[in-house]
């Protein structure tokens, strides 16, 4: 059951690395510039207030489902994190100047 729910879990974790923030950010705001364009347009075209609200309630939802949802687009160039060191009893160990300060 567990390797059922393990790419499923995965999917769902909503894990994106810098790379992908950037990529969302750009194109959110490229998909929502566009719609409010488009939808300027159509509704000074048709003279319909009421079309140029659609059209933009179009691209925001349109926009959403392409920056909302943690495609794996968004996760190519994941970050290498360190390894957590343990701490001792003793201190942090901190060496300094070839002398270990406590």
């Amino acid at each position: 059951m567990d390797t059922l729910l393990v790419p499923l879990q995965d999917a769902l974790e909503g894990q994106i690395d810098f790379h992908g923030q950037r990529i969302a950010e750009l194109l959110s705001t490229v998909l929502l510039v566009i719609s409010g364009v488009l939808a300027s347009l159509v509704g000074y075209t048709f003279q319909d207030i009421h079309l140029t609200l659609w059209v933009g309630l179009t691209g925001t939802i349109v926009t959403g489902v392409a920056v909302i949802p943690p495609w794996p687009m968004y996760n190519k160039n994941p970050e290498k994190w360190l390894v957590p060191m343990t701490a001792s009893v003793d201190g942090a160990g901190v060496v300094v100047d070839g002398v270990r300060v406590a």
